[in-house]
């Protein structure tokens, strides 16, 4: 490689982490967003860089850009709305040490409940959403990529911003109840006790969990609403809470099932008032297959 070649690529890592971080809150997948990443380099290498004065921005708006055409395939694809089943790719985060890449997709964290909402926008908001309230872009660097004037793209925002904030639950972000009650549910899961796990959750808890497409409907893919049928799901699957392992997945404490040194189930979770408000069970094999368990 030649050394301009060299010096384009150094640099080009530099904003790497941000990248991911860009289409990852955008794409809700962690091998999506790696793929949304390259493509951006691979643009790079076909653009004439002595045309670019601000790579850093250029980046941004190019893989902003490739985001926006998968999930418009996407929404082109789609026959119905989000399949309410939808748990996003948690970013898995051991308790005890922190990898400076992972560390870069938490930057300014979003969590499992975000990401689910975020999937209901339409592209288009999404993409003004995520670029100017995440990641400070201005609506004038937004609105070519939408094909929009500024003020439609401000607009788009506005919007999302409302959904955003009206359907994205609250939240404890204090790592350490989130912890107590986790355990406080594997404890109650574990020893069969139903009123234990009933009194750990909220009355309109929510229960997404994905098992993929191989086994829609039938190997677990659902949503359950309230503390009985949640608890009744948990003690079903209290032979895999038993297996848990403790991680940060996103911006919360999780549990990762590991079964024979394969990642079999990923359990992320939100609190309020020291009660477990949502749960999210990713357990599509295909899925899993590309994300990283720490031990």
């Amino acid at each position: 490689m030649p050394v301009e070649g060299e010096l384009l690529a150094e640099r080009f890592e530099e904003h790497r982490g941000h990248l991911k971080a860009v289409a990852y809150r955008m794409l809700g997948s962690v091998t999506e967003a790696e793929d949304a990443v390259q493509e951006a380099w691979l643009r790079l290498g076909r653009t004439d860089t002595d045309v670019i004065d601000n790579l850093g921005g250029w980046l941004t708006t190019v893989t902003g850009r490739i985001c926006l055409d998968l999930l418009r395939t996407r929404a082109a694809r789609r026959e119905q709305p989000m399949d309410e089943t939808f748990v996003p790719d948690p970013v898995i985060r051991p308790l005890s040490q922190v990898d400076p890449e992972q560390e870069a997709l938490r930057a300014d964290s979003v969590g499992a409940a975000m990401l689910v909402v975020l999937e209901t926008l339409e592209p288009d908001e999404r993409l003004a959403f995520v670029l100017h309230d995440m990641f400070a872009v201005p609506f004038d660097d937004i609105a070519p990529v939408v094909e929009r004037s500024p003020a439609a793209t401000r607009q788009l925002a506005v919007r999302a911003r409302r959904r955003v904030r009206d359907a994205t639950p609250p939240s404890d972000p204090d790592l350490g109840r989130q912890r107590r009650v986790l355990e406080a549910f594997m404890a109650a899961a574990r020893a069969g006790d139903f009123e234990a796990l009933v009194a750990v959750l909220h009355p309109d808890v929510v229960l997404r969990a994905d098992a993929g497409p191989l086994v829609q409907g039938v190997a677990g893919s659902k949503l359950l609403r309230g503390a009985k049928p949640v608890a009744e799901s948990a003690m079903l699957f209290a032979r895999f809470t038993a297996a848990g392992q403790l991680a940060l997945l996103n911006d919360s404490m999780g549990l990762l099932t590991v079964v024979d040194g394969r990642l079999a189930s990923t359990l992320s979770i939100t609190i309020t008032d020291h009660r477990i408000t949502a749960m999210y069970i990713l357990a599509d094999p295909t899925r899993l297959t590309h994300l990283t368990p720490h031990p």
